[in-house]
């Protein structure tokens, strides 16, 4: 069964990624070490097509990225 993929058409996840992101003072490829180590597929070149809002995120990415910038659904959804 194929993973969902979550849009980002009238939501900014990207947007507020990289946000929470840049204000925790995390680099991508930081990011992205910690999310390959919890089995979850990414790279950096992923990473920041999603937060330039040209690529979809997937839900078990979305997932491992709210662990690793330990915020909540709600502040990467809004």
């Amino acid at each position: 069964m194929e993973e969902q993929k979550i849009k980002q058409d009238t939501i900014h996840i990207g947007q507020n990624i990289k946000s929470i992101r840049k204000l925790k003072k995390i680099k991508q490829v930081e990011i992205v070490r910690q999310i390959q180590l919890m089995g979850v597929d990414i790279t950096r070149e992923s990473l920041v097509k999603i937060e330039r809002g040209i690529q979809h995120i997937y839900a078990s990415q979305l997932k491992a990225l709210k662990i690793v910038l330990d915020t909540s659904y709600e502040e990467l959804l809004k």
